[in-house]
């Protein structure tokens, strides 16, 4: 779980040099002259049905975005922008922007009669770029000015105002859309790069400098694509005031960021990987919220989207809002969100944040600080209804994509269906394998041996979800060192050990995520306002660390074995794991075919071990696919260039054998010869 900072926006001056406006500042669309007076609305307007009204009240509604907010449209002849935002607390409620000279009465908005508490307003001559906020005042008399929560454009922060703006754009990924099946199914290699777009890369010249969307497109996507990842997973890219909180504290959630560009601009970045054939993860974040004064919180003078009892509203860790998954309205917008970025973003899958502390009414609280459930339990009943809503709701419209929670703990069956029982997400972080991985390399070789349990560990219910391993970024931060740094030795030692660790990750059963910045051994801790330290791939350990994921994402996307039943018992195989004196552990890996088998020897101790013998599951001649050690890596090249064949001759359970060299710090995969 990725420790978040407040999310208190920034004071003071901003220098000119440490934001950039990436994409040109928008116009209205129909700009009128300084002389010209806004005409009040002219008749009424409303985008909702009766119906749209049933499935908001009832917390069924997935389309809420195409009702709520800003939509430019024609009405009685006349060009304008319909608003409308959901305030039932309110008993005044107003658009004010640079149209009307932010005059507070001028543009009332017109509650609706349905008592919904829905107001709504159409204003002629507004077109796209047209900045506004909504000036609120409670039944009480407090008075507001807020941002719209169904906003496609905000401001650069610090600026907090929402903008006019649409999400039209003329796909070309048709390609990809249409085999995507394929490319995201559980059945398939999925091996995801975690990016920071902020941090991934920055302007040489100028690193202060922030890319936009389409110059991190211009470098991302032939980066990706040589490095062999099939997916990009996004760290959150929705509109957040704060960067220290690396988007972890959301205010538009209907608006990727505008540090980076346009709502375009980030459709025209999917559309270029997709078009190179990568698929595209967005980090979610139903979890939480900011307090900021322009942000949901207490949206109209009400506790309207968080949940009125601090015990289940506040989050004492990050200092945020937690949403109310009890109200009906609430679950709308959520479930609408989630759906509004497959939908407008094409995007193939949501990685759902910090789900474990929606899940427990006690996460991070001591005794005294929750309320039992209705059955005197510890879990959140709304948030576990919720989520099974949520993800029968993106499977049914969706089917093609993914939806991949981060959770923590040992919940029953949140990667298993719906009507299992389950919460139906189709892949779950695998924190546990994680957290054993990094223990075990951190130890000193030596050592090792005493601990060859802890790593075997992760098969005792490796089965019992969709686990995809996860080295993501908040493994690199708040003193934990960077992946290489974590590892023990000298330099060649520490690379050694890295390598080690991905090719045991890479030929475990799962799929993949790793932290941009691993792939290369970055050696200093993630920072979100600094660029990957790119100038150590001119360094032969760096280049070699890469050269060694791109030859693992090789093989991971070649090799059926390695993805065929990447879930199932029946894809993974123990050959021993009894050589504790030697650290040395070896498995297999199984695809449909019989004859797709891949044995892996893992060698954990600096020692080079020649002609040890190992018991394969079937006679043949087997030839090296991979070699961790090998010079092209950084390595000592100690291997088996030549193909070696099996006798006749048990041994570990199994009839057949044969004798191999396993390098130092080192993984060698074999496959039989056809």
């Amino acid at each position: 779980m990725a420790k978040r900072t407040p999310a208190s926006e920034p004071t003071g001056p901003v220098k000119a040099s440490s934001k950039k406006k990436t994409a040109p500042e928008p116009t209205p669309a129909s700009p009128q002259p300084e002389s010209v007076e806004i005409a009040a609305p002219s008749g009424p307007y409303s985008r909702f049905t009766d119906f749209d009204i049933h499935l908001f009240r009832e917390g069924k509604h997935t389309r809420l975005y195409e009702k709520f907010g800003s939509h430019v449209v024609e009405h009685n002849g006349v060009v304008g922008t319909y608003f409308a935002v959901w305030a039932p607390s309110a008993r005044y409620v107003a658009v004010m922007g640079d149209f009307n000279g932010w005059d507070k009465g001028s543009h009332p908005m017109n509650v609706r009669w349905d008592s919904s508490g829905i107001w709504e307003v159409f204003i002629p001559h507004i077109g796209n770029g047209q900045t506004y906020k909504y000036f609120i005042v409670h039944e009480s008399g407090r008075e507001l000015e807020k941002g719209d929560p169904y906003a496609h454009l905000w401001e650069v922060p610090p600026l907090t105002a929402s903008r006019v703006w649409d999400t039209y754009y003329e796909w070309n990924d048709g390609e990809w859309m249409q085999s995507r099946k394929a490319k995201n199914a559980l059945n398939a290699p999925i091996s995801v790069y975690e990016v920071h777009l902020s941090s991934w890369r920055r302007d040489p010249s100028n690193p202060e400098r922030e890319l936009s969307y389409g110059e991190i497109a211009d470098a991302l996507v032939p980066y990706v694509q040589e490095m062999g990842f099939t997916h990009v997973e996004f760290m959150p890219v929705m509109q957040y005031p704060y960067a220290p909180s690396w988007g972890y504290q959301i205010t538009g959630y209907y608006a990727p960021s505008t540090r980076f560009g346009s709502p375009q601009d980030f459709m025209a970045l999917i559309e270029k990987l997709h078009q190179a054939g990568i698929g595209v993860f967005l980090d979610w974040v139903p979890s939480h919220f900011p307090g900021d004064a322009h942000g949901l919180y207490e949206f109209d003078g009400s506790h309207l989207y968080e949940h009125p009892d601090p015990r289940k509203g506040y989050h004492p860790d990050w200092k945020s809002y937690i949403f109310n998954y009890g109200r009906n309205e609430v679950r709308s917008f959520l479930l609408s969100n989630a759906l509004f970025w497959l939908d407008r973003f094409h995007a193939d899958g949501l990685r759902v944040d910090a789900v474990a502390s929606m899940l427990y009414l006690d996460y991070s609280r001591n005794a005294g600080e929750w309320e039992p459930n209705m059955f005197g339990g510890r879990e959140n009943l709304d948030a576990i209804s919720l989520f099974k809503e949520l993800n029968l709701a993106v499977y049914e419209q969706f089917p093609d994509v993914q939806t991949i929670a981060e959770e923590s703990t040992a919940f029953p069956g949140v990667s298993r269906p719906v009507y299992a029982g389950g919460l139906g997400f189709g892949m779950k972080w695998m924190m546990g394998w994680m957290n054993d991985s990094l223990r075990y390399f951190e130890r000193d070789p030596g050592y090792r041996k005493f601990h060859q349990s802890e790593f075997t560990f992760s098969t005792v219910y490796a089965f019992t979800e969709n686990f995809m391993l996860p080295l993501s970024h908040d493994e690199v931060v708040y003193g934990k060192h960077s992946l290489v740094n974590k590892m023990p030795g000298d330099e060649w030692q520490r690379f050694a050990n890295l390598r080690l660790l991905f090719s045991y990750m890479f030929t475990h059963s799962g799929t993949k995520l790793l932290f941009m910045g691993g792939e290369f051994g970055q050696t200093a801790e993630w920072k979100f306002d600094t660029s990957l330290d790119w100038h150590l791939l001119d360094h032969a350990p760096h280049k070699g660390m890469a050269e060694c994921v791109k030859a693992l994402n090789k093989l991971y996307r070649s090799e059926p074995a390695l993805f065929d039943r990447t879930f199932t018992e029946d894809g993974f195989e123990w050959i021993d794991t009894t050589d504790r004196e030697n650290s040395i552990v070896t498995y297999a890996r199984k695809g449909n075919d019989p004859a797709e088998v891949l044995v892996v020897v893992l060698n954990m101790t600096p020692v080079p071990r020649t002609n040890y013998r190992i018991g394969v599951p079937t006679a043949g001649t087997y030839v090296e696919l991979f070699n961790s050690d090998d010079r092209a890596f950084y390595g000592s090249g100690v291997g088996n260039a030549e193909p070696v064949t099996a006798q006749a001759s048990p041994w570990h359970g199994k009839d057949n054998s044969l004798e191999i060299n396993i390098p130092p710090l080192g993984a060698v995969v074999l496959k039989a010869k056809a």
